[in-house]
């Protein structure tokens, strides 16, 4: 019966090629699969993922600025450094390192976590902070956020400049500095 013994070991034999075929293929989907579920990965959920950690982001015409990420939110998040804060519209964000590998899918977050920038001014405007208030095009304005609208804050300017309302679009914030000292001061 040796014709037996040569005819299981080519069955055993393309078997284990097919399952070599099979496994290779099933890598190649599992790949493409990935692939294609990090396309739904946004920078929020990388962001969200990465709370807690010090991360730098680089801005137009501020450059890089590093901080502790306390918040994260789908349009903005909030760095914490030494004395100040910065609250960051995420359009605004060029890059971002020292991020978490992870993400955080949008369904586990809390509603809290869901608050637009909108709701984040509003929070600057209630603390009555005195900011710096970052703009596209690289200009700054020492101001208060005294009122937000749908897609504007309304500021109060102050120091050098003569005193005065700024709207300031959303789309033209690239992000508003607050100092620690300066909030205690009003509070």
């Amino acid at each position: 019966m040796p014709w037996e013994h040569e005819l299981f070991a080519l069955l055993d034999d393309l078997e284990g090629q097919a399952a070599a075929a099979w496994e290779a293929d099933r890598e190649a989907e599992l790949a493409d699969r990935a692939r294609s579920e990090y396309g739904a990965v946004t920078l929020a959920s990388r962001l969200m993922a990465s709370r807690g950690q010090v991360v730098a982001l680089d801005l137009p015409h501020l450059g890089r600025i590093e901080g502790r990420l306390d918040r994260a939110a789908s349009e903005w998040c909030l760095l914490s450094g030494t004395g100040q804060d910065w609250l960051v519209p995420l359009g605004a964000v060029v890059g971002v390192r020292g991020a978490s590998a992870r993400s955080v899918p949008e369904v586990a977050w809390s509603p809290v976590d869901r608050l637009g920038l909108r709701a984040a001014l509003r929070r600057l405007a209630e603390a009555g902070a005195r900011c710096l208030v970052h703009l596209a095009d690289g200009t700054r304005h020492e101001a208060y956020v005294d009122r937000v609208g749908a897609d504007f804050a309304e500021c109060r300017t102050a120091g050098d400049a003569p005193a005065g309302v700024l709207l300031v679009p959303f789309s033209a914030l690239v992000a508003v500095q607050s100092r620690e000292d300066q909030v205690a001061s009003t509070s």
